[in-house]
């Protein structure tokens, strides 16, 4: 009883082993385990398969196709759109480009009602009267302007001008060349011009400007005009 004393121990449990692992340790790799089985059974059973190497390598050739294309349309949209508002400039300026020329056209239609009203009458009246005219050489012919006026009525008055030249053929003897009737449509005012052929060796002095219903039909005007 009073010999040497002998050492307690005291044991609670299970002697825990030198390379055992914490528990909470497990329980880490354990839920780590299970969810990347989880993402695995997601992926196998509810997403879509996975891509092959060669089917990503076709989707991104195709996705580049898709890109250059979607660079195309847009370069072609910026080039159609500049091209729009270039048209749409050139549209404005046709635009006033016209109405000045309209209005040109009012000044100068304003400045020719002046003009004709400012020529002396017709000595010999008439439905259409030839209030002014000028006949002159032109090598082997004549040219003629004649300006023409008739009283009432919107509408034009379909005629015909026809010349008479007198003077000297190449004999020295009197003559006459008729030209050809020349239709016109006779407005409130109407400018004819054009020109006469004449045989070889004539000598104009005088031209007949005659304005008929028809050709050889009934006179509505008449002037004689000195040849220059």
């Amino acid at each position: 009883m009073w010999g040497q004393n002998k050492p307690v121990v005291l044991s609670y449990g299970r002697p825990r082993s030198r390379w055992s692992l914490p528990p909470w340790l497990v329980l880490l790799i354990l839920g780590a385990a299970a969810g990347a089985a989880g993402v695995i059974y997601v992926q196998e059973k509810h997403l879509p398969p996975r891509l092959s190497a060669s089917a990503s390598a076709e989707l991104r050739s195709a996705y580049e196709q898709a890109d250059a294309e979607r660079k195309q349309l847009k370069a072609d949209l910026a080039a159609t759109t500049q091209k729009l508002q270039s048209a749409q400039a050139d549209g404005k300026k046709l635009g006033e480009d016209l109405a000045a020329g309209r209005s040109g056209n009012e000044k100068l239609r304003q400045d020719l009602d002046f003009m004709v009203d400012a020529l002396p009458p017709d000595p010999r009246g008439g439905v259409v009267e030839v209030r002014a005219g000028r006949v002159q050489r032109k090598g082997a012919a004549l040219a003629y302007e004649v300006a023409l006026t008739r009283g009432g009525g919107s509408k034009p008055l379909s005629a015909v001008l026809q010349i008479g030249v007198s003077g000297l053929g190449a004999n020295g003897a009197e003559a006459r060349v008729l030209g050809k009737p020349v239709p016109l449509a006779v407005g409130a005012y109407e400018i004819a011009r054009g020109t006469l052929a004449l045989p070889e060796g004539f000598r104009a002095s005088q031209a007949t400007i005659s304005v008929l219903d028809r050709p050889d039909g009934r006179q509505l005007g008449m002037r004689v005009l000195y040849v220059k």
